[in-house]
Parts: structure tokens; C-alpha cells; sequence
């Protein structure tokens, strides 16, 4: 079975919005099986019934393709957002960058830094050192300060 964690594991974020893009024209150019049958063909004038446009399998898999993509884009979107403050981004800069408030933004960061430490502490060796979720607090700053990047 087609997974968002098998997905993660089998592609990267190119291949998985490839095959995620041609599950997804696919679909869009078939008929749903559940579609009503309204009489003959226009071209053939032959009584087919509609096909279905993707197999469960597929659509299975375009499901899950769509949320392994959303994982890895959330994860890259922090480490945008990092670099985004090192370049001297404002908290208003970057949540008018993501269509959200600065304060949002702000907690969502603050949130993956979290994880992020939560992650070191159960793997050992994966995450952020103490060090590290140190240096990514003081980046990050506060959403009250004005332009502090």
C-alpha cells in the first residue's frame, strides 16, 4: 500500500510533484466511474459506459503523494524561513511571504524548532543540538520587535 511515509522514503520532492502532476492531469481529463451515463457517444455513437480515471491504486497513491509533497514542503519552508531571517527578513516580511500574520509565521517556526528538538532528544543524532535550538531562538527573535532579523 502506497503510503505518505512510503512516498517520503521512494522520492524526493521532484520526482514525488512529478508523478503527483501526472496522476493529478489524469484524473482531471477522465470521468469519475460514479458519473452519470447519459446516452451515446457524440463522435461514435456507441453506448460506452465511463471510465474511471485513475485506479484506487492511483488514487491512493495521488493522495498520498499530496501529503508526503505538504511534509517536505513544510520542512523545507522553516529552513526558508531561517534564511529568510539571516538575510534580514522582518516577522511581517515573512508572513506576508507565507499569506499569514507575522505572528503565525513566527509560531510555526518556533514550533518546528521544537520539533526539532524533540527530534534530537529521541533519535540521539538527528535534530538540533541544544546549540543549535539556541542560535535558531535568538535568529528567530520575537514577532513584537520590529525589524529585528
Amino acid at each position: 500500500m502506497f503510503t505518505p511515509d512510503s512516498a517520503e522514503r521512494e522520492h524526493t520532492l521532484r520526482t514525488a510533484v512529478g508523478r503527483y502532476d501526472e496522476l493529478r492531469v489524469r484524473e482531471s481529463l477522465g470521468s469519475p466511474a460514479d458519473e452519470d451515463f447519459d446516452g451515446p457517444d457524440a463522435m461514435t455513437g456507441r453506448f460506452t459506459p465511463p471510465q474511471a480515471a485513475l485506479s484506487k491504486e492511483e488514487a491512493l497513491e495521488l493522495l498520498a503523494l499530496g501529503e508526503a509533497i505538504a511534509r517536505k514542503a513544510a520542512y523545507g519552508r522553516q529552513l526558508t524561513v531561517r534564511t529568510a531571517r539571516t538575510a534580514g527578513a522582518s516577522w511581517s516580511q515573512i508572513g506576508a511571504a507565507l499569506g499569514t500574520s507575522k505572528q503565525s509565521a513566527w509560531e510555526a517556526h518556533t514550533r518546528w524548532i521544537d520539533g526539532q528538538a524533540a527530534f534530537r532528544g529521541r533519535t540521539g543524532t538527528e535534530g538540533m543540538d541544544d546549540e543549535q535550538v539556541r542560535a535558531a531562538r535568538a535568529l528567530a527573535g520575537d514577532p513584537g520587535d520590529p525589524e529585528t532579523p
